[in-house]
């Protein structure tokens, strides 16, 4: 970076403080003095965030807020309840350690959140990044951060011209986090570069003439800066197939057999439409009838991608087999809302609805 350090920290943190956004998780610019911020807030706000855009966290961080106002209601709470409020945000383990790390800090820590890096590195899905966002923003600790907006605004400030997803190249970026961080209002700097590569240093289309620090940037003054970050490079996502089975209840058609998915892996205990392997049959010891192609349902995830064929179906029986690894019931469309469900059968449902709407008319 070009010196001096001093004036690039005083200027960034005067275009911070003038253009940030306002958002539900940080202090208004009305705020009392000495007015600080519920670091459950920032947890919270931090842990839905992760690979999330901040308009479609907005709407989900009122309504978490609104049913687990305190990190004490949420250490309380049912995971199925933690779950459906999380519902289509994705990345449901972000829910589930959220959820553990609760506990854990009103087990250990008389349900404050604990203000130190190494102490919030021992909470449940607490990572680096996490850890150092929550200390230096709730709690004003000199702590670095380095996500992807962070990093490539290093990257441009540094002319780093290397793969920033590198170990050696993130071991760089991390001290270089560290070595601009100012001593005064840490949490706040922290906030700008993030909010500067949010709203200005973008991946795409870097908004230079509008850059509060550009004469720091040894991108911009080679003209490198639609070349840094060095792009990632493509690699095929693996495609898999699914066969789901929408099965209705003999006597009330508006009924469906669901399932609990299991306790580990993908969506892990989220509930789902009977759902199997291409090619394979619902192992739910029903006689089914009328099995009909009903659509395809796509879902793609960063590392794969989904197809599912969704079969309906009617059963001639209401008795099914189940098990206490994988729970089914039969539920009402109505109540469905009842159960957190994967996007991909919140899509289901919704055309299930449809179908049944369209049949009673």
């Amino acid at each position: 970076m070009l010196p001096p350090l001093p004036r690039f920290q005083k200027r960034l943190l005067a275009w911070y403080d003038s253009h940030r956004r306002d958002l539900p998780w940080r202090l208004p610019r009305d705020a009392a003095p000495g007015q600080k911020l519920d670091p459950y807030h920032v947890l919270v706000s931090e842990a839905m965030l992760q690979q999330t855009q901040v308009a479609t966290v907005i709407p989900y961080f009122h309504r978490f807020l609104a049913r687990f106002p305190t990190i004490e209601s949420l250490a309380a709470a049912d995971e199925q309840d933690v779950l459906r409020l999380w519902q289509g945000l994705g990345y449901y383990s972000r829910a589930r350690n959220l959820h553990a790390a609760a506990r854990k800090v009103v087990a250990d820590h008389s349900g404050q959140l604990p203000p130190t890096r190494d102490a919030l590195l021992s909470l449940p899905g607490i990572g680096r990044y996490t850890a150092g966002a929550v200390a230096s923003i709730a709690f004003d600790q000199r702590v670095p951060i380095l996500d992807g907006n962070v990093a490539r605004v290093l990257c441009r400030l540094d002319a780093i011209t290397s793969d920033p997803r590198s170990p050696k190249t993130q071991s760089l970026l991390w001290r270089r986090a560290e070595e601009i961080l100012p001593p005064k209002r840490p949490g706040n700097f922290n906030s700008a570069v993030m909010e500067l590569g949010a709203l200005i240093c973008t991946p795409r289309s870097p908004q230079c003439l509008l850059c509060p620090v550009r004469e720091h940037c040894q991108a911009f003054e080679s003209a490198l800066q639609y070349k840094i970050p060095a792009p990632r490079a493509a690699k095929p996502t693996p495609l898999l197939r699914r066969a789901t089975y929408c099965i209705q209840h003999p006597r009330h058609p508006d009924r469906y057999l669901i399932e609990q998915r299991p306790a580990n892996g993908r969506w892990a205990n989220m509930w789902q439409f009977i759902t199997v392997e291409k090619g394979s049959s619902p192992a739910v010891s029903l006689r089914l009838s009328n099995t009909r192609f009903l659509t395809s349902v796509r879902h793609a995830l960063t590392h794969r991608r989904y197809e599912f064929d969704v079969y309906k179906a009617h059963a001639t029986s209401d008795k099914f087999t189940t098990d206490p690894a994988r729970p089914r019931t039969w539920t009402a469309l109505d109540d469905l809302s009842q159960f957190p469900l994967p996007r991909p059968h919140l899509k289901i449902a919704a055309i299930l609805r449809g179908s049944h709407a369209h049949s009673a008319r």
